[in-house]
Formats: C-alpha cells, sequence, structure tokens
C-alpha cells in the first residue's frame, strides 16, 4: 500500500535509529510536524530560533557520535540555519537539515517564503538538494545519511517541497545505497604511511600535531599509544584539545595564536612536524613562510582537498585517523627524545602558562573551580575571550569532553549546543563557558532548557566588553575602543579609552533573566565565591544556573600572536 511522502520521512528517521530531531514549525512542514506529533518514539525539541535549533543538533551530535537531526520551514526558517550549518561545516560536523518548501510548481514564481536554501548553501554542505519527484525520497533521505556520517562528516541539506509530503508513493525504505562519485576513502596508501613514519624515526626533535580529526574520529586512546610507544611528545590545536590528556609527560598544549610558548617554541624548532587530521588554518600557522621553519612536514588527514592546500608538506597521506594510527602503532618504536623534551620543558619552565591574579576575579580562576568541582562531564564554550581561557585552563581526561567553534567562530553558538549536548548525553554533567556578548546572541534558549528539562550550569563571563576585539584594539589600535563596550549608550562621549565612575550600568542583568525564565541566578565578585557557586549550581537539577562571574575588563588573553605574524613572535606580557 502506497503511503504519503510525510509518512515515509517519519518511517525513515525510525529506520535510521533517530531519537531526537530539532524542529521549528512553519507553513511548509506542517505536515511533517502533523505526522511527528502521531508518533512516541522520537523527541521532538522546539527551540526558540532556527539559529540555535541547528546549533543545538550540533552540540548534540558531538556528544554523542549520532547524526543531529533539523527541520525548519521554508524562507526565513531555512535562511535562520545558514550561519549555523557553515558552522558545522568548518568543523565537521555530522547534520541532517530538513527544509520545508512551497510546492514544486510554485518554485521560481517568488512564491511567498520561497527560497533557493541549496543554492545558498552549496559552499557549506556536503551535499544539498531538492526533493522533485516522491519516488526519489526514500533514496535521498538514505543518501543523506549515509554523506553525512562517512568519510569527513558533514551537513547534509534536504529541501522537500509541500507536494511531495503529501503524495502518495511507496513505503519502501531502502537498507542501502549506491552513490555516483561518492568514494569515501577506507584505506592508507602503506608506501606513503612508511615514507611518514622514516621520517619521524630519524627525526631529532620530532613532534606531533594532533588536530580535531582524531576526536572526530576518536581515535584519541591511539594516538597516545603511538606518541608512548614512540616517546614523542605532542602539541595540539583548539580542536584537537583532548586528544591526549591534559597532564600527560608527553602533551605540551596547544599551539597556535594563542598557544603555550612552549608549544609555539616546539613548533617552530622540531625537525619533523608530524601532523594528524589539522587542516593548517591561519590561527595555527601564522606567517605560512615561517611555519616550522626547519622541520619537514608529514600530514594525515581523511580530506585529500586539506593536504598541502595552505602549509605545502614533505609526505602527504590521505587516511582516516584511526587506520593510519593504527599501523603506526604497529610500527613504532621507542625512541630517545629526553634532551628534546628537556629543551620543552626548559621553554615552559621559562614562560609558564599563568595568569596574574592580583586584579579581583581571575579567569584563570574560575577555569580551574569548574576542573574542580565538575572533573566528568561535557564543557561547552561561546567564541570569544573565555574560550580562549577555557582552552589554555580547562584540563580534559577521557572522562571529560570540550566542544566548541572552531573554524568558522561563531558568537551564540556555546549555550544552545551545550543544550543539545545535555539531551544528548543527560547522564553528564554540561558546563557551558560563554561571554556576556556571544550569551545575549542566543539567550533566548533558556526557554528551550527549562521545557526541555536540561539542568546545565551556564558560566557567564562578564567583562562588559567584546573582550576579543577590545584585547585588539587596546594592543593595536591606540585603545580606540570603537562599538565593542556593551554598557555604552548615545550619551556616552566620544572617544572613550576605557571604563570610569560615570559608565552607565550593564544590561541585562542577567542573574534576574535567568530567574523571569524560572532558572536560577548567582553572580560572582570574589575569587573565594567561585568554587561555591559551581557546587550550588550542580546540585540544583530542577533548572539550569546562570552564574555571572564579574571579570575585569582589561583581562587578556595570552600569550597572543598579532594575525599574519610568525608563530615565534608571541606578545607574552
Amino acid at each position: 500500500m502506497d503511503i504519503t511522502g510525510r509518512k515515509l520521512f517519519v518511517k525513515a528517521l525510525l529506520e535510521e535509529g533517530v531519537d531526537t530531531i530539532f524542529a521549528y514549525p512553519g507553513g511548509m512542514v506542517t505536515d511533517i510536524v502533523d505526522e511527528l506529533y502521531r508518533q512516541d518514539a522520537i523527541e521532538v525539541v522546539l527551540p526558540r530560533h532556527e539559529q540555535a535549533l541547528v546549533h543545538e543538533a550540533e552540540g548534540y551530535a558531538r556528544a554523542t557520535g549520532k547524526p543531529g537531526i533539523c527541520l525548519v520551514t521554508s524562507g526565513p526558517g531555512a535562511t535562520n540555519t545558514i550561519t549555523a550549518i557553515a558552522d558545522a561545516h568548518y568543523d565537521s560536523i555530522p547534520l541532517i537539515i530538513f527544509t520545508g518548501q512551497v510546492p514544486l510548481d510554485l518554485i521560481g514564481n517568488d512564491a511567498f517564503q520561497e527560497v533557493d536554501i541549496v543554492g545558498m548553501t552549496r559552499s557549506i554542505t556536503k551535499y544539498g538538494v531538492t526533493v522533485r519527484d516522491r519516488k526519489d525520497l526514500g533514496r535521498i533521505i538514505k543518501m543523506a545519511f549515509t554523506i553525512a556520517t562517512t568519510g569527513k562528516p558533514g551537513p547534509v541539506l534536504i529541501d522537500i517541497p509541500k507536494n511531495i509530503q503529501t503524495q502518495l508513493g511507496s513505503p519502501e525504505y531502502p537498507s542501502h545505497v549506491q552513490i555516483r562519485g561518492y568514494k569515501p576513502n577506507e584505506t592508507v596508501h602503506i608506501g606513503q604511511l612508511k615514507k611518514a613514519y622514516k621520517l619521524l624515526k630519524q627525526a631529532k626533535r620530532p613532534l606531533i600535531l594532533a588536530g580535531g580529526g582524531i576526536n572526530i574520529a576518536g581515535a584519541q586512546e591511539k594516538l597516545t599509544a603511538f606518541a608512548e610507544k614512540a616517546n614523542v611528545p605532542v602539541v595540539t590545536t583548539i580542536m584537537g584539545k583532548g586528544t591526549m590528556e591534559d597532564g600527560h609527560p608527553l602533551y605540551v598544549g596547544n599551539c597556535g595564536m594563542h598557544g603555550r610558548y612552549a608549544a609555539n617554541k616546539a613548533v617552530s624548532e622540531c625537525d619533523v612536524l608530524f601532523s594528524i587530521g589539522t587542516r593548517f588554518n591561519d590561527r595555527i600557522t601564522g606567517d605560512l613562510n615561517e611555519f616550522a621553519p626547519k622541520a619537514q612536514i608529514v600530514h594525515i588527514d581523511i580530506d585529500t582537498a586539506s593536504i598541502s592546500r595552505n602549509v605545502v608538506v614533505d609526505v602527504p597521506v590521505v587516511s582516516d585517523a584511526n587506520i593510519a594510527l593504527d599501523r603506526l602503532i604497529e610500527w613504532a618504536e621507542y625512541k630517545n627524545t629526553e634532551k628534546w623534551q628537556a629543551r620543552i620543558a626548559e621553554w615552559e619552565k621559562e614562560n609558564p602558562l599563568q595568569m596574574r591574579r592580583d586584579k579581583g576575579l581571575s579567569p584563570q580562576t574560575i577555569m580551574e573551580g569548574i576542573n574542580e568541582v565538575f572533573p566528568e562531564g561535557i564543557v561547552v564554550t561561546d567564541v570569544g575571550q573565555h574560550q580562549m581561557w577555557a582552552t589554555q585552563f580547562i584540563r580534559l581526561n577521557r572522562k571529560k569532553q570540550m566542544i566548541t567553534s572552531g573554524g568558522l567562530g561563531t558568537m551564540g553558538f556555546g549555550f544552545p549546543a551545550a543544550i543539545g549536548a545535555k539531551i544528548g548525553a543527560p547522564e553528564k554533567d554540561v558546563v557551558c563557558i560563554t561571554g556576556d556578548g556571544g550569551f545575549q546572541m542566543n539567550m533566548q534558549e533558556l526557554a528551550t532548557a527549562m521545557c526541555q528539562d536540561t539542568p546545565i550550569t551556564v558560566c557567564v563571563l562578564n567583562n562588559y566588553y567584546l573582550g576579543m576585539v577590545r584585547q585588539m584594539q587596546q594592543l593595536f589600535y591606540g585603545k580606540r575602543y570603537g562599538i565593542t563596550c556593551l554598557r555604552r549608550r548615545k550619551g556616552c562621549p566620544a572617544g572613550c579609552k576605557g571604563p570610569n565612575e560615570a559608565c552607565p550600568p550593564y544590561e541585562p542583568d542577567f542573574v534576574k533573566l535567568a530567574e523571569s525564565y524560572g532558572a536560577h541566578g548567582i553572580r560572582v565578585t570574589e575569587p573565594d565565591q567561585v568554587e561555591d557557586a559551581l557546587r550550588q549550581a550542580k546540585t540544583w537539577t530542577d533548572a539550569p544556573t546562570l552564574i555571572e562571574f564579574m571579570i575585569a575588563t582589561e583581562e587578556l588573553v595570552l600569550p597572543m600572536v598579532k594575525g599574519g605574524n610568525p608563530m615565534s613572535e608571541m606578545i607574552l606580557k
């Protein structure tokens, strides 16, 4: 018996094992929404904005390892998702975004809420298509799940016209599908990998650079095993943080624009840089002509297009991190790198990662409090100074994960992603670290957090400014704080050089805002209040808790390398 497209849609999700869909209603998806209402196996989450909806799906995907499923209507519903789709694209997060579309006979007629969402997102999706025939619906949905979750993961967008949702057709949903031209790499070129390992074996100052691809592949333990067996120190990108546990004797720390002094020095002085799962973006390399100037570079990545795109490498290897590391562990032999490790330790001693604690409440103190009170669980950050402090001072282990926006650097990501992570992993503690600017971009999701019973702890670091840009204005633009002060009003004088007694009050009052939604609110102004506030938040399991941490306006993220400069030119004080 034939069934409607909307019934096949729900059947497909059930057969794919989907348990959660993040959805916002609208005219062109009402039929699908009605069909979802008729079943109980899939939980339907109603966010308060479509951008936040996709960020929640990202957090869910990162916490569970399963694809995040989204449903929005046509027109503005679809266009509101674009920023978050781009975020998932750059960070290789598997998502399937279903958008409603006007009926086929109206496409191209400037119908109400008609947009070419497939064309708009073509450069930020692995695959996007408008379903133009009911008989293709099942096959296209199966393709979406296959493409989003295999090879280098990423977002897929399926645009479903309203008439396709109501048309009758076959009830069959395929168990597998052949996709012409899509063949994700599932092997490794042994000859190339042997060349790569030979370089490492001969090196006197070898260094492993671990990127986010290792976390995506779930190859953290294999990386650690390889590094230990070969006795080679490891640095990470921001997205690679967590690939090796903090505190491991071979782990140096993050490198890059705000990386540790010792990590950046190690990259500059190593003779072989053995990189796995990184794109070598500008935040890691700085001046390309001065990046790892003394090293031969190995690049292992699942994405052929990423290799030698930014940094021309000596030995390219196209491979999933798991497959490559399995072989490397087999071949690895212990190297005597004690002198090299001692040199790295000297650099760490020369300029340890440490913030001043004489300016009141220090971001480092806040991160150390989170480490103490939340030794396990998921830490989600937004984007800005607080993100960098979190990547510097939050300690990760096999039971503690960090989720952040790396490639796109999307303000407003953190809070909804934390909600999605808690929905996906309700048994885990989830802490969101955000700034007063980024939090305001999606703070309406407090309603979603309340309705979904997600008692996350939201740490808002409030310095009254859009801190990362303010830091650049302080260091490089003569303290000309253009449109970064969040207290500034029309009556403020021109040419303000920073906060003073005449500054107007800050809006909103975050504690009252949280309480207005039914959540808990705490304000922390002194260092000795940090752990008590966090412990109190951990005990409140009936609702989210927002803790506003009042930090100094002039706090800086250091070290820092000015954009485009060599990573050896670090601002330390």
